[in-house]
């Protein structure tokens, strides 16, 4: 893959991408296009909704592809997909959009590969893509350190009552109430990781450089590292000070983080969350900190994104973040070279760079 010249960002063009499309397809702006010869010479590429990439990149991306845009078509969905069935082969998705058999695979049978931004992929139907035929790339490693360095973030908000300490700051009232209770330092800490993929590892290597105590829980033990592994979530909870949630959103791991891993946690424990919010337990979370069962938590992503328990928005030991982990320069200018790679590859015939291969 060439170099590509990195794209300056705006304060409005991050404004913009503060929170990525939503499903509702009546919330995105309809705009008008025109297609050109030159737009008919470039491969076809379907986009259901804009990725928040687009944001950013549309414009270099439009010089190297035709993106068939189904949001900014008057016809239905369906409709549309109907009506270039024959000339799709490859889509550009995000985690926003589900992509699953019903709503559009059984109307694609000429697609072969979904390419998509997110490092998660519960929003494709795995199954029946395999069933098909069609390939998946994934944002591979795109994302690793920026969630990791949201995580320590989050962390070290919760323990040293960073946000809330600055609240209590703007709303006048040091003078009045005198010093900020005490928070806790983050270097001994035992920290559980739960999901040791390359997110997981980044985090790993970043809490052992504060001098914490790493152990964690995976769908296998990985031979490659040296930290205690334990493969009940519960077990793990028990022997943490910290849980770190990043592994990936599956059948197997939806509501993972019960009531018992809570429990078990304890009345010290924090949890970090940058995975799914469905990993865990939304409401039993909620219950487990207003009744003070457990110290914190530091929470990027939510069970009903965007919208967020209002319990949660008044307790001082919960950090909150709209599912941003991943929005810098940095790894925007990375997941559009590979976006960019992975299309290139496929309509060249040539390996693509992060696909996802089944375990």
């Amino acid at each position: 893959l060439n170099s590509t010249s990195r794209v300056e960002f705006s304060a409005s063009s991050l404004k913009v991408m503060a929170y990525e499309e939503q499903p509702q397809l009546e919330q995105v702006p309809t705009t008008t296009t025109t297609t050109t010869i030159s737009e008919l010479e470039l491969p076809k590429v379907l986009v259901l909704r804009p990725p928040s990439i687009f944001t950013v990149y549309g414009k270099q991306f439009s010089e190297k592809f035709h993106f068939l845009k189904a949001w900014e078509s008057p016809i239905p969905t369906h409709q549309f997909l109907t009506t270039h069935a024959s000339s799709v082969q490859a889509m550009l998705c995000s985690g926003y959009t589900p992509v699953t058999s019903d709503d559009v695979l059984r109307h694609l049978p000429s697609l072969r590969l979904i390419v998509t931004t997110s490092a998660g992929l519960n929003h494709i139907d795995l199954c029946e893509c395999r069933r098909r035929g069609i390939t998946i790339a994934g944002a591979g490693t795109a994302f690793s350190e920026d969630c990791a360095d949201m995580a320590v973030g989050l962390l070290l908000d919760v323990l040293r009552r960073i946000t809330a300490a600055d609240r209590y700051v703007r709303a006048g009232l040091w003078p009045i109430k005198g010093d900020y209770p005490l928070g806790s330092k983050l270097g001994s800490k035992r920290v559980g990781i739960v999901g040791l993929g390359s997110i997981g590892l980044e985090v790993a290597k970043r809490l052992e450089a504060f001098g914490c105590t790493i152990s964690y829980n995976s769908r296998k033990k990985k031979p490659s590292v040296s930290f205690a592994f334990y493969p009940n979530v519960c077990e793990l909870a028990a022997n943490s000070d910290i849980l770190v949630i990043c592994c990936a959103l599956t059948d197997q791991t939806h509501h993972m983080i019960n009531k018992e891993v809570l429990s078990a946690l304890g009345e010290q424990g924090v949890i970090v969350n940058i995975a799914r919010g469905a990993i865990i337990d939304e409401n039993e979370l909620v219950h487990y900190l207003v009744q003070g069962k457990i110290a914190g938590a530091g929470l990027d992503v939510f069970e009903n994104e965007p919208e967020v328990p209002e319990e949660l928005a008044a307790l001082n030991n919960v950090v909150l973040s709209p599912h941003r982990a991943v929005y810098t320069e940095e790894s925007f200018q990375d997941l559009y070279e590979l976006l960019l790679g992975n299309l290139e590859a496929f309509f060249s015939n040539k390996p693509l760079l992060s696909p996802i291969v089944d375990e």
